[in-house]
């Protein structure tokens, strides 16, 4: 990397009402995949691009967290807790984050990918944009039979039977810009979908990076079955 990614702030601070009842007793970012917690093989990605300085903002069973995780030292590198006194949401955390680099990595705390962080970071320094997105080409089944109307008299135009789409979603791994928390609200819940809106209703540079590779959402919990079928596999 040229001007390498120093601080990576991890977002660990949901609920995971989409995982329960795993999530029930356990923090959604410590339910294992395989033998180890998806936030063990988080910091050992960021460890081996050289990411030593990590901030994980924490609400939720917060003190368990904070527990299992210590200082960080056993992972080789050095963990700061950001507590919310409430939640705030996805982007409101990071408003409480003190002494943030120009440009720093922000990521879910539920993500299992092979994503390289450090070619994605590279890609956000080089395109100059206050939000570089990593995202994922997502085919979504529908289980019902689809009918378009003319929306006036609801005469039926057409008709699909259990359709399958495809939609570029976020991967919840994002390249930062500092200056984007100036519209951020301190100390209210404001999410990334709010944050998306502001920025393109300010027609703000929003940079996408298309990702093909392997990529999970553990929260949700198909993705979870499958992420402890692949694990073994992964090089992670």
């Amino acid at each position: 990397m040229g001007r390498s990614a120093t601080k990576a702030v991890i977002l660990a601070g949901g609920r995971g009402t989409r995982l329960r009842p795993y999530s029930m007793f356990i923090p959604k970012p410590l339910v294992p995949i395989g033998d180890r917690p998806i936030l063990e093989i988080l910091l050992g990605q960021l460890k081996r691009i050289g990411i030593r300085d990590v901030v994980l903002c924490v609400n939720h069973l917060a003190e368990i967290i904070m527990s299992y995780l210590g200082d960080g030292s056993r992972y080789g590198v050095s963990i700061q807790y950001s507590l919310e006194d409430r939640p705030l949401n996805t982007v409101g955390p990071l408003k409480l984050v003190e002494s943030l680099p120009d440009d720093f990595l922000v990521m879910n705390g539920d993500v299992l990918t092979d994503l390289d962080f450090a070619n994605f970071f590279d890609y956000h320094l080089a395109n100059g944009a206050l939000l570089t997105v990593a995202a994922y080409r997502r085919e979504v089944d529908i289980d019902f039979g689809v009918i378009q109307t003319n929306g006036k008299s609801n005469v039926a135009t057409g008709f699909r039977e259990k359709p399958r789409d495809s939609f570029l979603v976020s991967m919840g791994v994002y390249g930062f810009k500092r200056r984007v928390l100036e519209m951020v609200p301190a100390g209210e819940p404001y999410g990334f979908d709010s944050l998306m809106r502001d920025l393109l209703r300010r027609q703000e540079r929003v940079q996408i990076y298309p990702y093909t590779g392997y990529w999970l959402d553990i929260g949700r919990p198909d993705d979870y079955e499958k992420a402890n079928q692949d694990i073994t596999s992964l090089d992670l």
